[in-house]
């Protein structure tokens, strides 16, 4: 004489299975990688905040702040002075001193701007 399985047993059978290929599933299954947000996109450049600078870097950041200028020698003096202090030089040939307290604070004896 042959038990046949009640269709209840193999109905139960069956979702058991299901259920633990569904958890097996969930668990191997990768991350789904999240975009970054680009680290550089509200930082300035480089060099271009106080201190941001290795005493090394000034040179050429200098010859770059001082390429336009007719008077190259006094520009170039000062601004390695002003970034060996500040470590940093602002971006450009001129102007956007405010990306650099330091260097944009820095005063002759007649409160003039030391830094070029």
């Amino acid at each position: 004489m042959s038990r046949k399985p009640s269709i209840n047993v193999i109905l139960s059978l069956v979702l058991l299975l299901l259920l633990i290929v569904e958890n097996y599933a969930n668990i191997t299954e990768a991350p789904t990688p999240q975009p970054q947000p680009n680290k550089n996109s509200n930082r300035p450049p480089h060099g271009t905040t106080q201190g941001s600078l290795k005493p090394q870097e000034c040179g050429p950041r200098c010859t770059g702040r001082c390429s336009k200028t007719a008077f190259k020698k006094p520009c170039m003096f000062f601004c390695q002075k002003c970034c060996a202090k500040c470590l940093c030089v602002p971006a450009g040939t001129y102007g956007n001193k405010q990306s650099c307290p330091c260097y944009n604070n820095w005063k002759t004896k007649r409160g003039g701007p030391k830094c070029p």
